[in-house]
């Protein structure tokens, strides 16, 4: 297993924990009148060695114990994370020696930690030294037996020869109906031991139900992929966009693992209900761009359609957010719910003849959505004319903990004053294709457009517990703030921390909203746990956290209603036309 992996992985948890909020060390409130937050943490230590990167790391360590013994107080020496991150930067510059000793060191502090035990095992491993990996990589597992990757690496190690599933093999595999059956109420136990509000859209009943029903659907015959498919729909039913099968590593994605020569050989896209081809790939001389598909092997569309929304985990009842993934993997799930057919027939609009489609040559699938990259660099701020400008910002994904935080502040800070230099009047902030990230930047913007003070999170809770956030406390309006009228983008895409950011845009009156129904709203699972199912080692990740904004005033079932509702026409997505920001430019100069 190479570094890479497991740095994604250590990285991807954290993030993944983070996605609707960070875990604040003191119970501190945010009370300033500043322009920038007031700092009430605790010094990093790694920032600390980081500034003594001059000394050799057994220096390096020297000073963390002796900071330790005599200022405690003054830096914050439980955050794991941080320490772990600094070892995995010299394990990426293959400086072993540096990375060992950060590893040891974090096994010594954190002696309780199976991620310690796992990445100084990975350092011992890429030592070469197989004896201490294993120890390290048994203690990690000992510790967590969920820890597949462990796992997996001690496996490798004691039988070099046993090489593991191609794509291809994992793909077709055919587990025996009773390993299928044991698996499905294993995931099920997970889903409920691990996710914080299990039935919170659906009901105890009728989830346990789901199972039965999926398990009599297994048969003698039923490959890997079906049976992932069936366990889609399962994770789904929670109505949780962070409950997942996991994307971390192709191999264990079941989306991923489609052979070409099963997949569906259109580029289409889902309109107001419709299905339009965008792209006829190589079958141009059948199929031409816009033709409406009314059904595919015989299936209509619109069940067609809901079959796959089944599959699709999204928070609540949010179709638009099914519609966008279903938008960006059609091509990867069509060939699942048609029961992964060896050819495709399709019958279009205004015709009673099928079409027999081509097979692929090349992925059919709009991986990313066209209509997205407006922002490449993810914030960006124009000046549409002298009263009107645009703020774009296409994620929150900016941390506290590796100080990028500071640079969507600056960003923010540079942008505002530039609204009050230039005098403008109307302010646009766009926040379509925003996934989400950290409630920082969040606050932060938010501070730049209330008129009165503002309590982000009303409740958060970590595995069963309740915790204080960064968030709780109160906050007061940016001294700079922007005084003009403000409309908000928004779209399907939008979740987690989006969804906290405009709840509160939606409960305090901020602003004009336009375009369609957000991706969530105020409530937010997150923070992935990891799990393998025992027999087929399909990988689901369980959100383990929730956080509720302080919009509590807001339905949860549905996501953020705009004021205006807008979205592209067919016409206007062949053309690159945005619909959502022409409207809102009409609207402003009416």
């Amino acid at each position: 297993m190479n570094n890479l992996y497991v740095t994604c992985l250590t990285i991807l948890s954290f993030c993944l924990f983070s996605a609707c909020g960070n875990h604040l060390n003191t119970t501190n409130t945010n009370n300033q009148l500043q322009p920038n937050e007031v700092n009430t943490k605790k010094l990093s230590i790694v920032e600390k060695l980081k500034e003594n990167s001059h000394l050799p790391v057994k220096e390096r360590i020297a000073l963390y114990h002796k900071l330790k013994a005599n200022h405690f107080d003054s830096y914050d020496f439980g955050n794991e994370t941080e320490l772990t991150l600094y070892g995995y930067s010299f394990l990426n510059e293959n400086n072993l020696i540096d990375a060992l000793a950060i590893f040891e060191l974090i096994t010594v502090e954190f002696p309780n930690s199976a991620n310690s035990f796992d990445s100084l095992g990975e350092a011992y491993l890429l030592a070469k030294d197989s004896t201490k990996a294993i120890q390290n990589y048994e203690k990690s597992l000992l510790m967590n037996p969920e820890n597949f990757h462990a796992e997996d690496v001690i496996q490798s190690i004691k039988y070099p020869s046993v090489k593991p599933l191609t794509t291809q093999e994992k793909f077709s595999k055919i587990y025996s109906k009773e390993y299928y059956i044991a698996d499905l109420d294993q995931l099920g136990q997970k889903l409920l031991a691990i996710h914080p509000y299990p039935f919170k859209f659906i009901s105890k009943e009728q989830f346990w139900k789901n199972i039965e029903t999926k398990k009599s659907l297994i048969t003698e015959h039923t490959t890997y992929a079906e049976f992932a498919w069936h366990c889609n729909a399962i994770i789904a039913s929670l109505g949780c966009s962070h409950t997942t099968s996991s994307t971390m590593q192709n191999a264990y994605h079941e989306f991923g693992i489609v052979p070409l020569e099963k997949t569906f050989p259109l580029q289409v896209r889902l309109i107001d209900g419709k299905l339009f081809v965008v792209n006829p790939m190589n079958n141009t001389n059948k199929i031409k761009i816009k033709d409406e598909i009314s059904s595919i092997n015989g299936i209509e569309t619109p069940k067609l359609i809901s079959d796959i929304f089944q599959h699709i985990s999204a928070q609540a009842n949010s179709e638009t957010f099914r519609r966008q993934k279903f938008n960006t993997s059609f091509a990867l799930m069509i060939p699942y719910t048609l029961g992964l057919p060896k050819t495709f027939e399709v019958q279009l609009k205004g015709s009673n003849e099928s079409i027999m489609l081509k097979k692929p040559v090349n992925f059919a699938s709009e991986w990313y959505d066209q209509a997205a990259i407006n922002c490449p660099n993810n914030l960006c701020f124009d000046i549409v004319d002298k009263n009107t400008a645009i703020l774009t910002i296409s994620t929150f994904n900016y941390y506290d903990w590796n100080n990028e935080h500071l640079v969507f502040n600056a960003f923010i800070d540079k942008s505002i004053q530039e609204l009050h230099n230039k005098k403008i009047k109307n302010l646009i902030i766009d926040v379509r294709y925003n996934g989400g990230g950290s409630q920082y930047p969040s606050i932060y913007l938010l501070q730049h457009l209330v008129d009165k003070a503002f309590i982000y999170y009303s409740k958060s809770e970590f595995e069963g517990k309740t915790e204080t956030f960064y968030g709780e406390g109160v906050f007061q309006p940016n001294l700079n703030r922007f005084k003009g009228k403000v409309y908000f983008l928004i779209d399907g895409n939008g979740t987690s921390t989006t969804g906290h950011f405009m709840s509160l845009v939606k409960s305090l009156n901020l602003g004009t909203i336009i375009g369609e129904e957000l991706g969530s709203n105020q409530f937010c699972t997150a923070g992935q746990t990891l799990c393998r199912l025992k027999h087929t080692k399909l990988v689901v990740s369980i959100a383990n956290n929730v956080h509720i904004s302080s919009a509590t005033n807001l339905p949860d079932d549905i996501g953020i209603r705009p004021d205006f509702y807008v979205t592209q026409n067919i016409d206007e997505y062949l053309n690159s036309v945005d619909a959502i920001k022409e409207f809102t430019l009409k609207l402003i100069r009416k």
